[in-house]
């Protein structure tokens, strides 16, 4: 049995974005319509057409993105719903998963009865969540059950039935795009092959050597001998912990004092299930009915009394002016949104070694000072040595202000400089003559280097290399910078970042 949920990427597109359901809606993939709203095939969006077509074709369609994981979230609380019905479920993707049949036909009296039983009451629970459009289709193999769910239509026609043994006759009149084997179906199309039927009379052996392993499998499927049988899933574990208080708490300490022992729990829940969590999500329940939540990430694992210390971060970022809470608390949340196996971050024979020191030294400090107090550097995009530096929390992600791999017109080359200077320092560039180096407004040196005081010595030049200019904001005047950058090193060895900046010599950062 295959319950089908059709134009689930919508479904769950439209939820996300809140959208009425009488909206004609497209769910975009790299630029093509992958799939799209009732509303909007009636005026005649398809799939696989590109999206200034589906725009022109209807001025009032609402595109949003494909969002894989999207999808999923939304579908859990579907399967949910449909295990309370039935035991043994499938996912096969989200808006498709399957059931074994047999259970709950004989519960309720026959293949129909059933369908029609499960249909309508997943439809009456999943109505306030927007998804009323259930289809059900019963065969002898998953492929033709879908088949068969997809051939039904709302209302009293959702459920439909394929007598056993009978795959093969129902399957016969499809076109060969049902396989979803673009390539393959594109070549039978080429051969004359156009229905599932006509593909199935050819000699097995044939389609074997013809076709290999792949085109046997889907031989094997438009004959309606996919036996597989249904992998059921085993429902995930709650391993989530909840801390309700009957007064609401308005100090941030008593929350973080009261949360301790569901800490231990949440931790050693995970520990059964032999897991650690790695991304910890914190909800934070208000008597106002609001809601904080706030994803946080380890580097390592996060044992319980990391979990308290990030509890207490989140209700003191809270804050307002005064010691007290905005808001008193009336629950706190704790969810494991990201897990790993213990057994991927377990310590080695003889111990975890100098890392793990180190970051039970830095957790200690981050726990006592607190969450910005220990920042580690991240290296990302940027013109600028200091543009590129981001300082992120210990544990957060490691993400940088500017993305390294958009281009960066006037960037330096590698290697970057070690030291770079929280504020530029006064800095001097002299010609052979005495006079001051300034650079044109073409980017080309008065005069060539012939000294330089990058601090407060006058040293000979023995190299340089640049410029690098930089023109950034262009287009507001007030923040309008043009520079270059230049590298130099002196005779006695040292390299120096140099940048002349309206006739002025700055150092920016030092080769050390």
């Amino acid at each position: 049995m295959i319950a089908w949920f059709p134009d689930w990427p919508v479904t769950a597109a439209r939820q996300a974005a809140g959208c009425p359901a009488d909206t004609p809606v497209a769910v975009l993939d790299r630029g093509r319509v992958m799939a799209c709203s009732v509303s909007a095939r009636a005026s005649g969006v398809q799939r696989g057409i590109r999206t200034r077509d589906a725009q022109s074709r209807c001025p009032d369609l609402v595109v949003l993105p494909y969002d894989p994981a999207q999808d999923a979230r939304a579908y859990e609380p579907v399967v949910s719903a449909l295990e309370a019905l039935v035991p043994g479920v499938e996912v096969v993707r989200p808006g498709t998963c399957a059931v074994r049949a047999r259970g709950p036909s004989r519960y309720y009296g026959g293949d129909a009865e059933a369908g029609e039983s499960v249909a309508g009451r997943l439809a009456a629970q999943l109505a306030g969540a927007g998804v009323t459009d259930c289809r059900i289709g019963v065969a002898d193999g998953p492929f033709a059950a879908e088949q068969a769910a997809r051939a039904t239509t709302p209302g009293e026609h959702r459920v439909h039935v394929v007598s056993p043994g009978g795959s093969g006759r129902f399957l016969a009149p499809l076109p060969v795009s049902v396989l979803e084997r673009p390539d393959l179906a594109d070549l039978l199309r080429r051969l004359g092959l156009r229905t599932l039927g006509a593909f199935a009379e050819l000699p097995a052996a044939d389609v074997l050597a013809r076709f290999g392993l792949d085109g046997a499998l889907a031989h094997r499927l438009a004959r309606g001998q996919d036996e597989r049988a249904v992998a059921a899933r085993r429902p995930p574990p709650e391993l989530d912990q909840r801390v309700a208080f009957d007064a609401p708490v308005d100090r941030a300490d008593q929350v973080a004092f009261s949360v301790r022992g569901a800490a231990d729990e949440f931790v050693a829940g995970l520990a059964g299930q032999g897991l650690v969590c790695t991304t910890l999500r914190v909800e934070v329940r208000t008597d106002s009915g609001a809601v904080h939540t706030r994803r946080w990430l380890h580097p390592r694992w996060f044992d319980a009394v990391d979990v308290v210390d990030r509890v207490r971060w989140q209700l003191e970022g809270s804050r307002g002016s005064g010691e007290e809470l905005t808001a008193p608390v009336v629950q706190v949340r704790l969810v494991p949104d990201e897990v790993d196996t213990h057994g991927a971050h377990g310590d080695g024979l003889w111990g975890g070694g100098p890392d793990e020191q180190i970051h039970r030294a830095l957790s200690r400090v981050q726990s006592m000072l607190g969450h910005h107090a220990v920042v580690t550097p991240v290296v990302g995009g940027g013109r600028g040595p200091a543009d590129r530096q981001t300082l992120v929390p210990w544990g957060d992600r490691p993400r940088p202000r500017w993305p390294a791999g958009q281009p960066w017109p006037g960037s330096l080359p590698a290697p970057l400089p070690a030291t770079v200077y929280p504020e530029l320092r006064p800095a001097v560039v002299l010609s052979a003559d005495g006079r001051s180096v300034g650079v044109d407004g073409r980017g080309v040196l008065t005069a060539e280097p012939a000294q330089f005081a990058p601090d407060t010595d006058l040293r000979p030049v023995a190299a340089w290399a640049g410029p690098w200019p930089v023109e950034e904001r262009w287009w507001d005047e007030a923040a309008t910078r043009r520079l270059a950058r230049f590298q130099v090193v002196g005779v006695d060895g040292s390299a120096w970042l140099l940048v002349v900046e309206g006739g002025r010599w700055w150092t920016e950062a030092c080769y050390d």
